[in-house]
Order: C-alpha cells, then structure tokens, then sequence
C-alpha cells in the first residue's frame, strides 16, 4: 500500500497545530435512571404508610403524655437491668461452654454439645413456661443446709425470666465464643506454651484477647436482641416495659398508643447500645487496623469543614 504525500510550493495556512500532550480524559457518569424512579415508589410508598397511620384512629397524644410515666420509667429500668444479668449469665456460661466444647476430654465435650443442642433447639418462650411452671412438678427445693423452701416462693418471676434468658443466651455465646477461640492461629498457643504458660494463663493472655475482635460484634448484637426478647418475660408475670405498657393501655383506654410508646423506648434503648457497640468494635480494632475508623462526631466534623470546598482542592 502506498501513501500519497503533497507537496506545496509554500507555506500552507492549514498547517497541523502540534500535539499539546495528552489531554485529561474528561469522565462522565451513567445516569442510572431506575434509581430515580425506585426512590421516587419507595417516598410515595411511605408517604402513604404514614397517611394511613396519621388518619387512623389513634391518640398520638397519648404517647407523650405517658413517654415519662413514672411506670414506664421503672419498666425501662427493669428491662435493662434483666438484659445486663442475662447478657452476664450468657456471656459467662458462654465462654465456659465454648472451652467445653473445644476440650478433648470426651465427656466434657459431650455435655457442652448436647447442652447447646437443647437449649438451640427449643424456643426461647417454651423455656420460660417451663421454668415458670416446674412448681407444678417439685413441690420444695431441697439444697440441704444451705437453703429449702416452697418450689413457688423461690422461683420468683424475676428469677424465671432471668435463667430463662439468662441459660438460653449461653448456648449462642457458646458458638460465638467458640468461633472467636478458634480464629486465633495455634501458633499463638503452641509459643505460649513453649514459654512455659499454663493453659488456663495462655486463655486469659493470649487467646481470648486476640478473639475479642471475632467475638465483640456478635455478642453487640445479641445485646440488642435481648433487650428485645425480655418482653417475652411479660408471659410470665414480670414487670419489665411491655407489661407496665400493656396495664396503661388497659386503664388509659389507649392500647394501641401504649404499644407505640413501648416501641419508641426500645428504638431509643436499641439506639444507645449500638453507639456503645460500635465504640466497642472499634476499640478491639486497634492493632489489626492501620487506621481506625472515624467516630460518629468525626465524621460530623469533616463534613461540616468540607462544605463549600470544591473536590479535589481548597476554596
């Protein structure tokens, strides 16, 4: 093939400018139309969602008036105080099932695994009936000198509520705890050992404090779902948010606004526990990150001091 070149006799007027280097390609973003129109449902959706509830027959003053009952403050309380012991009894039954069942004696692993197979296996409503109603089946509890009274003045309701979360909530604690032992690496325990700790001094030292980061974000979201299980207790006759809830909607004429009010609390009890949560995570993080990530009233800050500023420089 061959290429024809022209010559003139003199300077052309269209000479070819000279290349002024690459140029900066020039991006610009697919508009993704769909996305638009699936807000624009999902607004219209909500919108009609919360026409239907605001002309509804509801007393939205209700709510307000008792937001601060001395009643529902005391429920609030005995909500919380039920889901730090019971969190306790399965944090700590928890970590002992999870060195149970990691053991390799035969029997103690037998007995942690068939302990979380029931207890895993059986809904968590069942076992408060169950525990509520053993008077039915043992009329005195026996335990020698030390105590010996009616089966129904020592199982209070406070106390059903409480093993019934309570042992119920170590047999999930076990599988996280057993989880978070099991993602340290052996070489942590086989150097420790080399050192010359004992086993029980290289769990407390050297694995259960680098399994804290596994264990930290599941256990913060069992927090918040036992707070929210506790209302089940109210089944068996324990004052906690829900029932005091539920008597003031019977007395107030207002059932269905007392049942707001009581979601309205968990919402804010749920709020608070996952602020602490995530500062705990991002405790536990330090050392496996290189950078931890902002807190909340960071974040605020940076976006606050980036309004105004162009992308990529300052104003």
């Amino acid at each position: 093939m061959t290429v024809e070149i022209s010559k003139s006799d003199g300077p052309s007027d269209a000479a070819p400018a000279r290349s002024a280097g690459p140029q900066a390609i020039r991006a610009i973003p697919v508009r993704h139309y769909g996305r638009y129109v699936a807000a624009v449902v999902a607004l219209a959706l909500l919108a009609l969602l919360v026409r239907a509830f605001w002309q509804g027959r509801i007393n939205w003053g209700a709510i307000p008036d008792y937001f601060f009952d001395d009643r529902i403050l005391k429920g609030v309380g005995q909500t919380m105080i039920l889901t730090v012991l019971s969190m306790a009894i399965g944090v700590i039954g928890g970590i002992v099932l999870a060195v149970m069942r990691l053991s390799k004696n035969p029997v103690m692993s037998s007995l942690a695994w068939s302990y979380i197979w029931f207890f895993r296996g059986t809904p968590v409503l069942v076992q408060l009936m169950v525990w509520f109603n053993l008077g039915l089946v043992f009329e005195y509890i026996n335990l020698g000198p030390i105590y010996k009274d009616y089966w129904a003045s020592f199982m209070t309701p406070f106390l059903t509520a409480l093993l019934g979360l309570g042992l119920n909530e170590a047999a999930y604690m076990a599988e996280i705890c057993r989880a978070g032992l099991l993602s340290v690496d052996e070489g942590q325990t086989e150097a420790s050992h080399a050192l010359g700790m004992s086993h029980g001094k290289t769990l407390r030292r050297i694995v259960i404090p680098q399994a804290m980061r596994v264990i930290v974000p599941p256990t913060g979201n069992e927090v918040i779902n036992m707070l929210k299980t506790t209302s089940l207790v109210a089944t068996v006759q324990f004052y906690e948010l829900l029932r005091y809830a539920q008597d003031i909607g019977q007395t107030s004429g207002a059932p269905v606004e007392m049942l707001f009010l009581a979601a309205a609390w968990y919402l804010l009890m749920t709020s608070v526990l996952s602020i602490g949560q995530y500062y705990l995570e991002r405790y536990y993080a330090r050392g496996s990150l290189r950078t931890l990530p902002p807190t909340p009233l960071q974040r605020i800050k940076a976006n606050l001091f980036s309004l105004g500023r162009p992308k990529g420089g300052t104003a």
